[in-house]
């Protein structure tokens, strides 16, 4: 029991700290190409070096984050032809998860989603880059849960991880006033029970913003 006792509170240290990461990369509190150290992360979270290292190494295989041939951790700072390659994975998957979500999403779910469109309209009225992007990554996921293809979400979640910091930094160039108009869409479509406007207004979302990227 004494000997195990460590070996528990250093795997507890490790999922603690990189869940908290993980979030902070994914909801953009992390600027790309920010460097960031082992030692700086074990102080932060008052964890040993050794938690520390190992969720650095299961971020870095998800792409959260980079580890340079030197050693050096940053967030992605992502090319054009990588934010089009994610952007092209978004719209394979998440119209496909979506369509999967369609036969059970009832009127409740439906409801839920709009309240949470909702919040995502007061957090760009109110300039909020943080709960606009958890808004709407919480649309999305409300939505394709019901899909009930776990694997496929576990797939799109390292996509928005890897995408996270950049999104922060598209949120601040477009600046916006209300929520996706796509998202009305979806709404529609759900309502409707339209599998292809679904999968349309699906793409168009997902891929509406990584545009403005692109593009400069």
């Amino acid at each position: 029991m004494n000997i195990s006792a460590p070996r528990t509170s250093e795997s507890s240290a490790h999922e603690r700290l990189y869940r908290n990461l993980r979030g902070r990369i994914m909801l953009g509190l992390l600027p790309p190409g920010q460097p960031l150290t082992l030692r700086g992360l074990a102080a932060e979270h008052r964890v040993s070096m050794t938690p520390a290292r190992e969720a650095v190494r299961r971020l870095v295989a998800e792409g959260a984050l980079t580890l340079s041939s030197s050693g050096r951790i940053t967030t992605p700072e992502l090319s054009v032809e990588r934010i089009e390659e994610l952007a092209a994975l978004r719209a394979l998957i998440e119209p496909e998860l979506a369509t999967r979500a369609l036969p059970r999403a009832h009127q409740a779910l439906i409801d839920r989603l709009a309240l949470i469109n909702a919040a995502i309209g007061e957090a760009a009225e109110a300039h909020d880059a943080v709960g606009y992007i958890r808004t709407n990554l919480e649309f999305h996921r409300t939505l394709y849960l019901r899909a009930q293809a776990p694997a496929m979400l576990a797939i799109l979640e390292t996509v928005w991880l890897q995408l996270g910091p950049t999104m922060r930094a598209l949120y601040g160039r477009v600046k916006r006033q209300e929520p996706p108009r796509h998202h009305r869409m979806i709404l529609a479509s759900l309502r409707a029970g339209d599998e292809p406007g679904l999968r349309l207004a699906v793409r168009a979302d997902v891929t509406h913003g990584l545009r403005h990227l692109s593009q400069n």
